[in-house]
């Protein structure tokens, strides 16, 4: 079996997904379909002061599918609602390298289940703190550190600006 690429409605891959391993199953056609993949995680963000988790799709578009490659195989697949056709020069499906395939799956295995802090700031940005000791103070993003997932932001307190070190999840944007 080899790997290929499979372009899809963008939103639906997950819909799709499941609906080719089912369609496989009902066509007895499961044995020639391996896995078929939707590579995503988690990305936790805020939103009006609470945290949403959201599930962020790697490849928007597109679903990675192991499979025999054959005229009933790829029929199947190309009639499912959704898909809009196989990844390749000419309308020829054209499988994975070995090198590419590795290289996704081994992405996927180290993102699975982990939850990833969505960066919505930018410098210059308005903000308001809504958790910790400035709840409730408004001032603008200086600078913005992913690695540690903190801010730096200036806050007026006193009346006078002062820099504050703050993490993403204690501030949300103003609109």
């Amino acid at each position: 079996m080899n790997w290929y690429v499979l372009k899809v409605y963008s939103g639906r891959e997950k819909k799709i997904g499941d609906a080719i391993q089912n369609e496989a199953a009902r066509s007895g056609l499961k044995d020639q379909i391996g896995k078929v993949l939707v590579p995503s995680e988690k990305v936790m963000e805020m939103r009006e002061g609470k945290k949403r988790v959201k599930t962020k799709v790697f490849f928007p578009g597109y679903i990675i599918i192991e499979m025999e490659m054959n005229k009933e195989t790829r029929f199947m697949i190309e009639n499912i609602p959704g898909v809009i056709s196989f990844v390749g020069p000419k309308g020829h499906p054209q499988p994975l390298h070995e090198d590419e395939v590795k290289r996704i799956l081994g992405e996927v295995e180290t993102k699975d289940g982990q939850e990833v802090l969505a960066v919505p700031f930018k410098e210059g940005d308005p903000v308001k703190v809504v958790d910790g000791p400035f709840v409730d103070f408004h001032g603008i993003v200086q600078e913005v550190n992913e690695d540690k997932k903190k801010l730096k932001v200036m806050v007026s307190i006193f009346g006078r600006p002062t820099p504050v070190e703050l993490d993403f999840l204690q501030v949300e944007l103003e609109k």
